[in-house]
Order: structure tokens, then C-alpha cells, then sequence
């Protein structure tokens, strides 16, 4: 699947739409931006069963506030509506890949029940 240009207008659809969404929060002028694109790239075409959604933050500056994005490139994972992982940095071959895997691995019955939990605690 190709990679999907997120939007405001479209983000709430393609997230929901998808069990397992990877955005990468960039701008076209970050050098770290440029040099993780053709890792984020090839790592989409070697799991054509995700979706990898790209924010550009100059374009979509009200998405990025709202995901409180300090720092290009961003890399977040959503699985089943949850960020499961959200880290700023251009990430290597084998750290996307090593990523990738344990976000396939997660029990999102278990997120969810911390997430619960936690939430409940701070109450």
C-alpha cells in the first residue's frame, strides 16, 4: 500500500478505518526528516498489511499541535484507535523493523485494561 498524506479532514477516518496505523510527523525543510524517508518508505512496502500515513507539520500545523508534536521527525503507532508508541528521531532499518514487531505483538485486550487502570488510579 502506498503511504497516505494525513490531513485533518481525513485523519479520524483512515485511523478508525485501520487496525494498525504508522505516522510519521515530518516537514519538507528537516534534514532528519529526509534522511528517514526512504527507511519509512521501504518499511512500507515490506508490511503491505499496514497502513503508514504521513502528517507534513508545515501543511498540518493543527494536527500537529494536537498530537503535541515538539520534534520532527515523529514516528507513532496507532493500533485498534490507541498510540502505542510515539517517538521523536529518524529510526534505522532495524529499529523501524524491531518497532514494527513489537507492535505486532502487543495485546491490545491488555492496553486496553492498563489504560483502564491508569485512568482509574488518577481519579
Amino acid at each position: 500500500m502506498s503511504t497516505v498524506e494525513l490531513t485533518k479532514e481525513n485523519f479520524d477516518e483512515v485511523v478508525s478505518d485501520n487496525d494498525f496505523v504508522l505516522i510519521d510527523f515530518w516537514a519538507s525543510w528537516c534534514g532528519p526528516c529526509r534522511q528517514f524517508a526512504p527507511v519509512y518508505d521501504a518499511a512500507s512496502k515490506r508490511h503491505d498489511d499496514l497502513v503508514f500515513a504521513k502528517v507534513d507539520t508545515e501543511a498540518q500545523q493543527e494536527l500537529a499541535a494536537a498530537f503535541e508534536i515538539r520534534s520532527i521527525p515523529t514516528l507513532m503507532i496507532v493500533r485498534e484507535n490507541v498510540a502505542v508508541f510515539a517517538q521523536p528521531g529518524a529510526l534505522p532499518e532495524a529499529a523501524l523493523e524491531d518497532i514494527i514487531g513489537q507492535a505486532r505483538k502487543l495485546d491490545m485486550d491488555e492496553v486496553r485494561k492498563s489504560i483502564e487502570d491508569q485512568q482509574k488510579e488518577q481519579k
